[in-house]
């Protein structure tokens, strides 16, 4: 049952920061394509919507990965060597990322250096979650190997992730995030006018992101078979597309009639479904078809120290965390 709890809360650490990091990641994406006479208006508003919170939604993050290594540390020994090459990437563009949007928002109002700095935030912010997305579809699709005799991860550094089924769950994730970004965006702003052009983006990714949560669906019949299994075959498969259908279709719908706080808990509920749909797919393992998660986890002495910590931690954490959100998202511009 510890490893079970344990298993629960990475999970749902990995849900909040897709609905908060992710969306993050999203904003860049609009900044890049950002076009129109408002174009400078919309790249503002962006700023402001990632600019207070940006670094703390990192925070879930390292909790995950905090999680992993020490509750599953098998799990996560694999995961990083097979995979060392597409995380290392996703590390680069999270640090190129924030590193650009700080020298951009320090530089002097229309100065030039704040247009370049513009690009590589732009260009991280859609590359990092493309990558992030591949990790979660390698891992999804049971190819990270371990050796029988000594159950470490076999040498092999690519063909766990140079695979269609990684790559489009990569696009899924990338435009999943651009998706919330643009919902989010649309009540990070009073204007109007600026409210629709983020309200036409999120429609469009709305539909996108649909075709991408086909297209993936579809590969993962050869590509993560026992994903596609849990997906098809299970007593909860159908009721759970339908939920996860009706709340894109209710969110795009709610985004149609410009009630734009409902088109936000629609589209975080429909994340949150694609999230969950993953790890019920995937549920009991950790590494399919290797690692269960009783068979990966740690001791049982080092998962109670480790939930008693967290139960502490959250103590302090989940109250300063819904005050900064209360501050700085809690009224609009």
């Amino acid at each position: 049952m510890l490893a079970y709890a344990t298993a629960v809360i990475l999970f749902t650490a990995f849900t909040v920061y897709a609905l908060s990091g992710g969306a993050d990641f999203g904003g860049g994406v609009w900044d890049l394509l950002a076009r129109g006479p408002r174009a400078k208006a919309q790249r503002e508003v962006i700023a402001h919507a990632i600019g207070p919170i940006w670094e703390t939604n990192h925070v879930w993050m390292i909790l995950v990965l905090v999680l992993l290594f020490t509750a599953f540390p098998r799990a996560f020994a694999a995961i990083s060597v097979q995979l060392h090459i597409p995380i290392t990437l996703a590390l680069f563009g999270i640090v190129f990322r924030g590193s650009a949007f700080v020298f951009r928002s320090y530089d002097a109002p229309g100065g030039v250096y704040r247009r370049r700095w513009g690009y590589p935030f732009a260009v991280a912010s859609i590359v990092t979650p493309l990558l992030l997305g591949v990790i979660v579809g390698a891992i999804a699709a049971g190819t990270i190997r371990l050796d029988p005799a000594t159950g470490r991860a076999l040498p092999d550094f690519f063909s766990a992730w140079l695979a269609p089924f990684p790559w489009a769950v990569g696009i899924l994730t990338l435009t999943l995030f651009a998706f919330l970004a643009a919902v989010y965006l649309t009540l990070e702003t009073r204007d109007p006018a600026l409210q629709g052009d983020f309200r036409r983006r999120a429609l469009a990714a709305g539909v996108a992101l649909g075709a991408c949560a086909l297209a993936a669906l579809l590969l993962a019949r050869e590509g993560a078979p026992a994903v596609f299994d849990g997906l098809s075959r299970r007593w909860w498969s159908y009721p759970f597309h339908a939920l996860t259908g009706a709340c894109a279709l209710a969110a795009l719908a709610a985004l149609w009639r410009r009630r734009y706080g409902s088109a936000r808990l629609l589209a975080m509920a429909q994340a949150a479904l694609i999230v969950w749909g993953w790890g019920l797919a995937q549920f009991p393992y950790v590494l399919a078809p290797n690692l269960t998660i009783e068979s990966a986890a740690a001791p049982p002495v080092v998962l109670r120290v480790l939930l008693t910590v967290l139960g502490l931690g959250a103590l302090v954490l989940v109250p300063s965390l819904g005050y900064l959100y209360l501050l700085f998202k809690g009224r609009r511009p």
